[in-house]
């Protein structure tokens, strides 16, 4: 999978998929968890991304799988050891993107302490929307997330809640995984996550990004 970079045109190859969890208070709550003191990373693969307009195809080992819209931050220049205060540096674009998550699958293995790779790791469970420049931003912690299921709205919430800002979870990942141009980080969903159906459409929106369609089957 390979993104444009919007900036300079130039074909990013996506590598890392690194995704937070509960990073929204309120879904803490509503999933029965506890908010962390610091951030809840894991990955997907690069195989999990599928583009607006394409397709969630739901796997046959799960019956629960569930919608959680979120801001996308896409790594520019890469980096090791980032300073908060410079995070947003390593920025190229945002985008708005979905982490589709098998519940029933995450949920057996929270019981069992075990890594949440399968639920959260089938193809097309990243959907991505189209990317808009960072300086098209001007602040990553003030836009407004919804998602729409078959018009209904299910989730509505503002990055301005996040526990943990784009810059911080920036500076915490690359202490832990040198950050790499293409590397993609989900930053978490706000709360009215729930269960998504073959046949729905999935409309995902953030203030002044394109929107993100996708249909389920």
């Amino acid at each position: 999978m390979t993104l444009i970079d919007p900036s300079t045109g130039e074909r990013l190859r996506v590598g890392k998929v690194l995704c937070i969890g509960r990073n929204y208070a309120r879904h803490a709550v509503e999933m029965g968890s506890t908010v962390p003191k610091r951030p809840v990373v894991f990955l997907k693969p690069s195989t999990a991304i599928v583009r607006t307009q394409g397709t969630v195809v739901l796997p046959e080992m799960t019956s629960n799988v569930h919608h959680e819209v979120e801001l996308v931050a896409v790594i520019g220049p890469g980096g090791r050891s980032i300073r908060e205060a410079e995070g947003l540096d390593h920025v190229a674009a945002y985008a708005v993107g979905l982490d589709m998550t098998a519940r029933d699958l995450q949920s057996e293995a929270k019981k069992k302490g075990k890594p949440w790779s399968v639920a959260k790791g089938f193809d097309t469970f990243a959907p991505l929307g189209p990317l808009i420049h960072a300086n098209e931003v001007a602040d990553p912690q003030a836009l407004t997330l919804s998602l729409k299921v078959n018009g209904t709205v299910r989730q509505h919430g503002h990055t301005g809640d996040m526990i943990f800002t784009v810059a911080s979870l920036i500076s915490y990942c690359s202490r832990i995984f040198t950050l790499e141009p293409g590397d993609l980080l989900y930053t978490g969903t706000p709360e009215g996550v729930g269960p998504v159906m073959p046949g729905d459409r999935l409309e995902a929106g953030c203030t002044g990004l394109p929107p993100l369609t996708v249909k389920v089957v």
